[in-house]
């Protein structure tokens, strides 16, 4: 059987978030099985409980927020993406996320120091199946027309791949990858993926502070781009670390799900909105998706019942 997992035992970050500049503590507990991903606010009153699913995002304006019911007026948890690209990473079904704070800490602006802690902890395996969600038929979304235009696209795949392209037209990113590809059997998503960071230009600095966003961010958690070229001094993690750090939020995105999907995921241009709406229309869809379980290994997709091998 494809197990569901947890941790063994829990773990702790303290950091800023990227954009409320906010100090904020994180501790990942393990949680029973069919629990999911629970985000809990520790720091009000009476504590918070926000089980993460697709309706409970409330805001994906440079990032994925969450709030019980996806009422935007209720306590709410910014920027979850990354911590959950790193769950989806290492198959994590089942955590609660302690958080001091409405915003997930920045840390280095990659996944990677997430799959440290979350691999740190250990990762156990649980006596029950692992639900994935299983898709049937082929959703997508689309936005704008020509030089605006951008989608999303989920079709049916015995596995779990993504390919995204970007398009900045930017000097500093052309001259990168502009299209990546990644499929999760080849089980390198720590190698390949998780370390790419996150981005910003200087021209969008003034701007996104005025709005209240962006505070706590620096050359130690973004790769920060002026009109020419990258500044911050050690360079480019990856060739391609740009689109790779877009598949990386995908990545996170669609796992707010609450299972692990079986399909195909392509994307031009998308972001947080776009996959979330992606997200929404194929759950709206019973026709478009099952949820299903393996008793077999020998059945499940390759590379699935593996664990990721530790740091």
């Amino acid at each position: 059987m494809i197990q569901q997992r947890t941790l063994k035992s829990l773990t702790r970050a303290v950091g800023v978030g990227v954009h409320s500049g906010h100090k904020v503590e994180l501790t990942l507990r393990p949680a029973p099985p069919d629990t999911g991903i629970v985000f809990r606010r520790t720091d009000l009153p009476v504590p918070v409980d926000i089980p993460v699913n697709a309706t409970a995002v409330s805001d994906t304006r440079m990032a994925s927020t969450i709030s019980p019911g996806g009422d935007p007026g209720a306590p709410k948890v910014q920027t979850i993406e990354h911590l959950m690209s790193a769950c989806a990473g290492l198959g994590l079904d089942n955590l609660y996320v302690d958080i001091t704070a409405e915003e997930v800490p920045i840390l280095d602006g990659s996944a990677a120091s997430f799959v440290f802690l979350l691999q740190s902890a250990g990762i156990e395996l649980q006596n029950a199946p692992k639900r994935f969600l299983r898709v049937k038929k082929p959703v997508e979304v689309r936005e704008g027309e020509g030089a605006t235009l951008k989608w999303a696209r989920l079709e049916p795949y015995h596995g779990y791949k993504l390919a995204f392209e970007i398009e900045f037209d930017h000097p500093a990113v052309d001259t990168t990858g502009q299209r990546v590809e990644f499929d999760f059997s080849s089980g390198q998503y720590k190698r390949d993926i998780a370390r790419a960071r996150t981005f910003g230009f200087t021209k969008d600095v003034e701007m996104m502070r005025t709005r209240g966003l962006g505070l706590g961010g620096n050359m130690d958690n973004v790769i920060v781009i002026d009109d020419t070229r990258v500044l911050n001094a050690e360079g480019l993690r990856y060739d391609d670390e740009f689109v790779k750090h877009k598949i990386l939020d995908a990545i996170g995105d669609l796992h707010i799900a609450g299972n692990p999907l079986l399909a195909s995921y392509t994307a031009f241009k998308s972001g947080h909105a776009l996959n979330n709406k992606l997200l929404r229309k194929l759950l709206a869809d019973a026709s478009a998706f099952e949820v299903v379980t393996f008793e077999r290994e020998a059945d499940a997709p390759r590379g699935f019942a593996e664990l990721a091998p530790a740091w």
